[in-house]
């Protein structure tokens, strides 16, 4: 009697899947490990793939991190649009937006780490699409000051580029000890602060009293030393 073979059933997953299951395990290695110390093998391994599977898709490791991390900008500014279209006002739209970057590199140190000093030094990082994204996703900072110069509740001989430069760089001096795992910062609490201090500087001069500009400067002092004071560690 002849006996029949029996075809062997491979289970073939769709490249998309392939590439979102790699970038998934790519992202937690990377975000556990740090660039230097992870290895494809170790991605290969989290995602339940050969090596060979993950060069189908990806350069190498540095091409894998960057899609990663571009997946991540993509993330933050699609979660960030429905809601900042609903914010009404500039100095909401403003401490929207940093509140909101704040949380981002409170809940994802590891990959902010990562674009900050790894990603961002590269020579080649302006060639990247990462870094259009970033300027995407920085451009909206110097749009509500622009909407707020056109509609007259900002100064004329404003900067919206400057602000915008002083936003971001006010950010990554909060959070670095937070980065560098040797403190903690309230995402709130500095936005609330710093949304009042580019708020305050960007209305016309003419419309601050200065009795109001100490009365704001007095206020955002007193918020941010009861933030200091919550997240100080305690007198042994």
């Amino acid at each position: 009697m002849t006996q029949r073979k029996t075809k062997r059933t491979v289970n073939r997953l769709p490249p998309e899947r392939r590439i979102s299951d790699i970038m998934a395990a790519a992202r937690e290695v990377f975000t556990e490990k740090g660039y230097s110390e992870s290895l494809i093998s170790d991605i290969a391994e989290r995602a339940g793939v050969v090596e060979g599977t993950i060069y189908r898709f990806f350069t190498n490791k540095r091409d894998l991190l960057l899609r990663v991390a571009e997946e991540w900008y993509v993330e933050m500014i699609s979660k960030d649009a429905a809601g900042f279209e609903a914010v009404k006002g500039e100095w909401n739209r403003l401490h929207y937006l940093i509140y909101h970057h704040l949380l981002s590199i409170k809940r994802d140190p590891g990959l902010s780490r990562l674009v900050f000093l790894e990603l961002r030094p590269d020579p080649l990082y302006r060639e990247t699409r990462l870094f259009t994204l970033n300027r995407d996703y920085t451009r909206r900072i110097a749009d509500v000051v622009r909407e707020g110069m056109a509609n007259g509740v900002f100064r004329a001989d404003a900067s919206p580029s400057l602000v915008r430069d002083m936003v971001f760089g006010a950010v990554e001096h909060r959070t670095w000890s937070f980065l560098r795992s040797e403190g903690d910062f309230d995402p709130e609490g500095s936005a609330q602060a710093l949304a009042d201090m580019i708020y305050a500087g960007l209305l016309p001069h003419t419309e601050l009293a200065r009795d109001t500009v100490l009365a704001r400067l007095d206020k955002v002092a007193g918020r941010l030393e009861r933030a200091a004071e919550r997240l100080a560690p305690p007198i042994a």
